[in-house]
């Protein structure tokens, strides 16, 4: 009896620890800059995603400061991603790259973009977490290219899909995303209101279109 009951005790333990090894939640952390901060708030990007996986097999982070650009992201990698231990990092950046160099000369030379960005890759495979790359989106929704950066970000969001194919690994293309979604939806032409609050961060329906894109490349 002694033995039989011993046995039981030693199976539920065994059952419990392969239980606890077999559902680990995968860890998703979406890193980037104040769009990605803004999109933990209620109605946010992220915790869309959240709310759309389950979470006994996902833990959903949001890592994303504002004003951060690919060097910011490079200096807090350590901290905010890499101690976490993630299984995927989604990488948004490249909006601030862009538009500060106009708005306060402090943005980033698109040959240093992409090799911080590549630096970011490289360090993250290097503890084995996947990697997701995601294009910059907008600065103003003008149509047809007549927004004052839209030229700049093409360049940028072309220097991600390079990324992408070079090092093998998928990407969210929000900067085609918008284009099209502005063609189809925008037809007053305006600068702001479709997609984003302000030319830049997202409102709600910009929120669920990002949301929408990401979902699939996460699970």
């Amino acid at each position: 009896m002694k033995t039989l009951f011993k046995t039981s005790i030693l199976l539920s333990f065994c059952l419990i620890a392969l239980t606890s090894m077999t559902f680990k939640p995968k860890r998703i952390i979406f890193f980037g800059d104040s769009i990605t901060q803004q999109g933990v708030s209620k109605n946010g990007y992220v915790t869309l995603i959240k709310k759309s996986l389950d979470s006994t097999k996902y833990d959903v982070i949001g890592a994303g400061i504002g004003g951060n650009k690919v060097y910011d992201l490079y200096l807090r990698l350590e901290d905010d991603v890499l101690n976490k231990k993630p299984d995927l990092v989604v990488i948004y950046v490249g909006i601030n790259d862009v538009w500060h160099k106009q708005s306060s000369h402090t943005g980033t030379d698109y040959d240093k973009y992409l090799k911080f960005y590549q630096a970011l890759i490289n360090k993250i495979q290097g503890v084995g977490s996947k990697v997701v790359l995601v294009t910059p989106s907008v600065v103003g929704e003008k149509k047809d290219g007549t927004n004052e950066l839209d030229a700049d970000l093409n360049k940028y969001a072309e220097g991600i899909r390079t990324l992408a194919a070079k090092n093998n690994l998928p990407v969210c293309d929000l900067r085609k995303v918008f284009a099209e979604y502005e063609a189809k939806n925008n037809p007053e032409d305006k600068e702001k209101g479709i997609l984003t609050v302000d030319r830049v961060h997202l409102n709600e329906t910009g929120n669920k279109l990002v949301a929408d894109q990401l979902l699939p490349l996460v699970k």
